[in-house]
């Protein structure tokens, strides 16, 4: 894994809301052995559940010097104002990383990030190593991306209703089209037949060669991940996005807000009642992580869409107050005070 021309790597991964782009890191610092990583999680929000969960997972190293967090936007938005200082002050330390990984938001567009690593403080010292694109094989498969984007561009001019652009569809054609790698995640959710369709739908949206990688929980070799050499900053011409021609992107569909949550009796009571919450709102995702009554463990839940998983991750600690908080994640325009009540029921 050495970098190219003594640079240090970078890898940025990517993938839409849900798609397990936490799990497939925390994996990579476990499996670490010993080395020097840095880690830039980009939250959608104000709070940071995803670089909680990585600080937290009692991975040696895996502190709050190794793991960054950038709320303040998404990350193809601030570059200039997070992501830049970001990386200038962790190629200042004494011992700097011996690689770097950056988890984008679900909205994150890949290319504008690959672009600031011309910055010429940044790249001097640092190389994108790859871009991965983590992809929710359910959630695809379910049909909430269009297979033939011309198709759909047909379907939408002979009908009179449909006047505007999809944009998840859009990222989630732009972060496959950055991609040096591919992780087709969550394949324990779908069946074999399903999943090379899928493989064979992402292989024909990528112009050029990238390998797909298929994987559940995230479960990937890092030695598969890391060490790719790929220099994406010096291939940005093979790496096409819709948003090319723009200065920049709206995130305005979306909005997120996080509710805090006092000790749950039961947590499939509570996954019932936030079940309900996605269906009866524009809902995309619930995350975070809450107490309950008589464990001495945190509960961590992640949900996408109506499917809900949850596991105990940590002790809470001596003094620790024993408060969950819980993101939401949906459409603008969602009934805050409604969806606060109902998942309290």
């Amino acid at each position: 894994m050495t970098a190219i021309a003594g640079k240090i790597p970078a890898t940025i991964v990517t993938g839409f809301l849900g798609a397990g782009k936490t799990t497939l890191m925390r994996h990579v610092l476990e499996n670490a052995r010993g080395r020097r990583i840095a880690v830039i999680v980009n939250e959608f929000g104000a709070i940071g559940i995803d670089g909680a969960l990585l600080q937290d997972c009692g991975i040696e190293g895996c502190d709050d010097g190794s793991i960054i967090e950038l709320a303040n936007g998404c990350i193809c938005c601030t570059v200039a104002d997070d992501f830049l200082p970001t990386m200038e002050q962790l190629l200042a330390r004494p011992q700097p990383p011996e690689h770097i990984l950056i988890e984008t938001s679900g909205l994150a567009l890949p290319k504008p990030l690959i672009k600031a690593f011309d910055w010429p403080a940044v790249r001097s010292r640092v190389t994108v190593d790859g871009v991965i694109a983590v992809v929710d094989s359910r959630a695809v498969a379910e049909g909430r991306f269009a297979d033939d984007p011309e198709a759909v561009a047909r379907q939408r001019a002979a009908d009179p209703s449909l006047d505007h652009d999809n944009p998840l569809a859009e990222v989630y054609e732009d972060q496959l089209m950055a991609a040096d790698l591919v992780v087709l995640n969550k394949l324990d959710l779908i069946d074999d037949d399903t999943a090379a369709q899928l493989a064979g739908a992402i292989g024909g949206k990528v112009a050029r060669p990238v390998k797909i990688v298929r994987a559940r929980e995230g479960q990937v070799d890092p030695t598969v991940l890391l060490g790719l050499f790929a220099a994406a900053e010096d291939d940005l011409a093979a790496r096409p996005s819709h948003h090319d021609a723009e200065g920049e992107h709206e995130h305005d569909d979306f909005e997120s807000f996080p509710m805090t949550i006092g000790e749950i009796a039961s947590p499939e009571a509570l996954i019932a009642r936030l079940k309900r919450v996605v269906e009866a709102h524009d809902v995309l995702r619930i995350k975070g992580f809450v107490a309950v009554s008589g464990r001495p463990m945190r509960l961590v839940l992640q949900g996408v869409g109506g499917r809900f998983r949850h596991h105990f991750d940590r002790p809470w600690a001596p003094g620790e107050a024993r408060a969950g908080i819980l993101v939401v994640i949906g459409q603008t325009g969602l009934d805050r005070a409604a969806i606060e009540a109902a998942i309290r029921g």
